[in-house]
Formats: C-alpha cells, structure tokens, sequence
C-alpha cells in the first residue's frame, strides 16, 4: 500500500488568531488550513514542519512542541501528519509555495469559521479548543 508523510504547524498569535493558508488546484474549491505538506527525502516531520511554513506563508518558525500525529486512509493511501505547535521567529507574510496551491495567508480565529471553511474538517475542532487552551 502506498504511504505519505508530512507535517503541519499550528500557529496562533496574540489575538487567539491561527495561521492559515487557502488552498487549491485551479479546479478546486479553495478551503482554508494550517501550513502543512509532505517530507522530503531525508527530511525529518520537525524539518518538514519548518520548510512549509516557510514555503507556504514566509514565515520563519521554531517548533513549539509535537502536538499529535494524525494517521488515516485517504484515496487508498496510508497518511500520517504530525502536527506541531510552532512560533513565528521571522520574515513576512509570503507566498513562497513551489507548488503553487496556495493562494491567501491569514491570521483566522476559528470560532468564526464553518465547517465548510476548513480543507481538512476534522481540524476544525481541534483548532478550536487548541485556541482557548492558549488562551487560557
């Protein structure tokens, strides 16, 4: 069964706000989620983590901590995703995406997103209760 790797960063500033990307093909609708993508050859889900966010957003970041790694079928491909809590060190909001998916970057509080807003609506609730967390 074919396999594929990747990481995501979670990232929310002062405001309780998350960093987010719009993403699509041209085809597609474009639905919102954190940075993320797969591994390199060699590269490990912290390296990973860091190389999107910067590719995806302009961002310089420094990982936080793991947060959970997400596993599951999609289209008959075995998926794992680690998620980390990051933190921007630096540079400015650009779209750097080799891939070109990736059209809008913003800050986004997600109590004020649907469902249908999200690419990945598992992450919705997740990201909701992660926000208040560090809010707290």
């Amino acid at each position: 069964m074919k396999s594929w790797e990747g990481s995501a960063g979670v990232c929310i500033n002062k405001y309780g706000e998350i960093l987010m990307v719009l993403q699509g093909t041209e085809d597609e609708e474009k639905l919102w989620a954190v940075p993320a993508g797969g591994k390199e050859t060699g590269e490990t889900f912290d390296q990973c983590c860091i190389r999107e966010v910067l590719e995806e957003t302009g961002y310089e970041v420094e990982i936080v901590r793991q947060l959970f790694m997400k596993t599951g079928l999609i289209s008959g491909v075995k998926v794992k995703v680690q998620y980390f809590e990051i933190k921007v060190t630096g540079g400015d909001s650009q779209i750097q995406d080799p891939d070109g998916l990736i059209h809008e970057i913003a800050w986004k509080k997600v109590s004020e997103m649907s469902e249908a807003d999200f690419g990945f609506k598992e992450d919705r609730e997740f990201l909701m209760k992660f926000s208040v967390s560090l809010q707290a």
